[in-house]
């Protein structure tokens, strides 16, 4: 059973920072997409890192570029967000996902609506001062 747990979320004054960690069981990382999604009350969810696992060829959205890196440990099952310089603006829950069909592509297109078919529970990241 595929299964992944968001961690490490939290309260973060502004420009501070925060690692997220997508921990994955019942399947390994290998030729898998894996992303980093996020929602803001009111908002649609969106999109924010992608990763494809295969190559390591990540994306982001541009308003996180510079800021956020996606990286993986193969070696834990995890994939993780680290985000830095963190703005009141990015203040959401955030989700990771998965898919292995077609995971060249929807890593790249970094779409919620496209592609990832397993969903962790997740987690609250709040910027305020």
């Amino acid at each position: 059973q595929v299964q992944l747990v968001e961690s490490g979320g939290g309260l973060v004054q502004p420009g501070g920072s925060l690692r997220l960690s997508c921990a994955a069981s019942g399947f390994t990382l290998d030729y898998y997409a894996i992303g980093w999604f996020r929602q803001a009350p009111g908002k649609e969810r969106e999109g924010v890192s992608c990763i494809n696992t295969s190559n390591g060829n990540a994306y982001y959205v541009d308003s996180v570029k510079g800021r956020f890196a996606i990286s993986r440990d193969n070696t834990k099952n995890t994939v993780y967000l680290q985000m830095n310089s963190l703005k009141p603006e990015d203040t959401a829950v955030y989700y990771c996902a998965a898919t292995n069909r077609g995971a060249t592509l929807y890593a790249m297109l970094c779409s919620p609506d496209k592609g990832f078919s397993s969903w962790g529970q997740g987690i609250q990241v709040t910027v305020s001062s």
